[in-house]
């Protein structure tokens, strides 16, 4: 076998999963979908760390991806969620995305079991057997894990499947030791990192902020790939307010809270994780009024 062609850069959005009296809203995700085609978004992501994902049965896992794959399927990349500490569960949700038609699974390191650095090989070797090429999800602040670079680069060039990384380490270092060992697509899995990641060899990012404001994403990854840093480096600046804020508290409770403001959806979420802190509200409707938004009262 030789590693599938796919397209993995630009702006792609991390989608948040509307709910509406403890369901998912369909009619919400639908609209978000649509904003996100509109506004340029290249790649969407459901059932992300942001799409809620630890708190959604298995039938709405599968109905969330196959629902957005019928909307947008041939308008943007799909990337989706399909991880889990469990290896069997993770490989019948990959086996569904394929099914389903979306384009490539995002394969979140093993979270809670603390696998060695050979258990994650064999978990990500296991999971290409469905035949979807995976982006790498390596973010230890969530999983208590790190996927070494070392064991990234064997992946890579050992495991057809393996395309991309989606980084969110916080350390750059880690995108530049890949960027010098192998050919693996790097995205930055942090919207405050998305430059200096790219700086060293990233194409774009898996971005939270993106639900909110994409088209202002859009522009800082044409302009980072465009190569005019100058450019790029002022809308990095400009927003880099709203990256911090949108990560006050837990991801996703900003961006629900901000895409609620925006009249997009409910202030939703599912326990453990509870709405904004009644304090952060107004700081965060400032930080997203420059950006022209129409916000509720």
């Amino acid at each position: 076998m030789s590693k599938p062609t796919l397209k993995l850069q630009g702006s792609m959005t991390a989608l948040v999963t509307p709910f509406r009296d403890g369901a998912v809203d369909y009619d919400a995700l639908a609209k978000l979908i649509d904003y996100q085609l509109e506004s340029g978004t290249q790649g969407l992501v459901p059932c992300g760390t942001t799409g809620e994902s630890p708190t959604l049965s298995h039938e709405e896992h599968d109905k969330v991806i196959e629902f957005t794959i019928q909307r947008a399927k041939g308008k943007a990349i799909i990337i989706a969620g399909t991880g889990s500490n469990s290896t069997t569960e993770a490989l019948r949700l990959t086996k569904h995305a394929k099914d389903a038609g979306a384009d490539a699974c995002l394969i979140v390191n093993p979270y809670y079991n603390k696998p060695t650095q050979q258990g994650m090989y064999e978990h990500v070797k296991a999971l290409a057997t469905a035949g979807l090429p995976i982006v790498l999800y390596n973010i230890p602040g969530r999983t208590g894990i790190e996927l070494a670079a070392d064991t990234v680069v064997r992946m890579y060039n050992e495991i057809d499947m393996v395309v991309a990384m989606k980084e969110a380490t916080g350390n750059v270092n880690n995108a530049s030791a890949l960027a010098c060992a192998c050919g693996i697509t790097i995205l930055s899995g942090d919207d405050s990192m998305t430059l200096p990641i790219c700086a060293v060899g990233g194409v774009g990012v898996i971005s939270v902020v993106s639900n909110i404001v994409p088209k202002e994403v859009r522009k800082l990854t044409d302009l980072i790939l465009a190569g005019d840093i100058k450019a790029a480096r002022q809308q990095h600046l400009r927003l880099f307010p709203l990256f911090k804020g949108a990560f006050v508290e837990t991801n996703p409770i900003p961006i629900k809270a901000a895409l609620a403001m925006a009249g997009m959806m409910q202030d939703e979420l599912r326990l453990p994780l509870t709405p904004l802190t009644a304090k952060l509200r107004a700081p965060l409707a400032d930080l997203l009024k420059p950006f022209g938004l129409k916000l509720k009262a």
